[in-house]
């Protein structure tokens, strides 16, 4: 009897699981037939329906996402964590760079003292704004803002943050003009480094000047850094004009150091060299010169 009882207990609760699970299955199939079907009615139904359930499983939805918002801090934390660490080593990394550059400053003092080296006061600049471009009789050059009232001179180098431009021609009391190395009418002496030979920087109206007048070609390479050599003594010495490439035909170029796509400010270099003594008594006139005073 027991046996039997069990039996009917296991059968009763296998059929009303099942009448459950077929309820729970009919009331799932007409909440979604309900909910796709397209009236007003419906619709005002399924919002009531919405409105109040929604509010009753509100309490349920807050556990889940106080532990999503644990984990996106946490997460954030790691982050943070991941990025002071890699601040520090960069932190340490810089005051390696600050300690070697202070070792080389300290290393460059005591050769200059040894070597009773004078450093040029001779070269100052004025930073100006192109205005216009092609302005004047040249076909590539700009028009700068900045004139002889700034201490602007003819002939004075023209540069931007990365290497020569050109220079200037003309000046007036507000403004002046610089001729770029492009144009055809610029003429720069250079030396191609590391040959140490002398050219000529001949602009064509190209994005690339000639370098012409090179003794040996053969032992210059594309890739050459091209520097002003200071000869006529116009230009100071040093200043990058740019790189070598070798065009199609063979000739030696210039792949310019200076970007004239985004030209806008140019420093012009006021360079005064100091004047050769070559006959008696020059070296008076040389000193009224350098202290700005005039010979009488």
């Amino acid at each position: 009897m027991a046996y039997t009882s069990g039996q009917d207990q296991n059968s009763l609760w296998r059929t009303t699981r099942q009448i459950l699970l077929g309820v729970i299955v009919l009331i799932c199939l007409a909440l979604f037939i309900l909910w796709r079907i397209d009236s007003p009615r419906v619709e005002r139904l399924q919002m009531a329906v919405a409105d109040a359930v929604l509010p009753s499983l509100e309490w349920t939805t807050r556990p889940a996402a106080k532990v999503t918002s644990m984990v996106q801090d946490f997460q954030s934390y790691v982050r943070v964590y991941e990025q002071n660490e890699e601040l520090r080593r960069e932190l340490q990394a810089m005051n390696g760079w600050h300690e070697a550059a202070l070792q080389l400053e300290q290393r460059n003092a005591r050769l200059r003292a040894l070597n009773n080296v004078q450093l040029s006061p001779q070269a100052t600049f004025i930073t100006g704004e192109i205005m216009a471009e092609g302005a004047g009789p040249f076909s590539r050059s700009g028009l700068l803002n900045v004139g002889s009232e700034n201490g602007v001179m003819d002939g004075s180098a023209a540069l931007d943050g990365l290497g020569l431009v050109g220079r200037i021609s003309g000046v007036g009391e507000e403004t002046s003009r610089v001729i770029f190395l492009t144009d055809i009418n610029s003429r720069v002496p250079v030396i191609l480094q590391p040959s140490g030979q002398r050219a000529i920087l001949i602009g064509d109206n190209t994005d690339a000047p000639l370098i012409d007048f090179v003794e040996d070609t053969e032992r210059v390479q594309a890739g050459d850094r091209v520097v002003t050599s200071g000869d006529g003594r116009v230009l100071p010495a040093d200043v990058l004009a740019g790189q070598v490439i070798v065009s199609a035909n063979g000739r030696l170029r210039l792949r310019l150091a200076a970007d004239y796509q985004q030209l806008r400010f140019v420093r012009v270099l006021n360079y005064r060299p100091r004047p050769a003594i070559d006959q008696p008594g020059g070296l008076i006139t040389d000193e009224q010169f350098f202290f700005g005073e005039e010979p009488e």
